[in-house]
């Protein structure tokens, strides 16, 4: 497929983008390239690669689930700028309406 001044102009108003009157060519050029080697790709036989969602190898990282004493809430609080009751005191990030 050829790309055509026509498409860059279109594709352009379609992105909301300005294209000034000399890179329409080098944009031309450049997006008729890239749907060539898309041209290339499509012509590649992959009837024997099966389906990839990643591509490294996915393995459970998480560790085993042990229950254990938790934090003590005053070692938890020690550093917190402001606590209020015995929990964290935050500014209010909701306006009320």
């Amino acid at each position: 497929m050829k790309v055509t001044t026509e498409d860059i102009l279109h594709i352009a108003s379609l992105s909301r983008l300005r294209i000034a009157k000399d890179e329409e060519k080098s944009y031309q050029e450049d997006l008729d390239k890239i749907i060539s080697y898309m041209d290339i790709l499509e012509g590649v036989d992959t009837k024997d690669v099966p389906p990839t969602t990643y591509a490294l190898p996915m393995e459970n990282v998480f560790r085993e689930d042990i229950v254990k004493e938790s934090l003590p809430r005053v070692l938890a609080l020690s550093n917190a700028p402001e606590e209020e009751d015995g929990y964290f005191k935050v500014p209010r990030v909701l306006e009320e309406s």
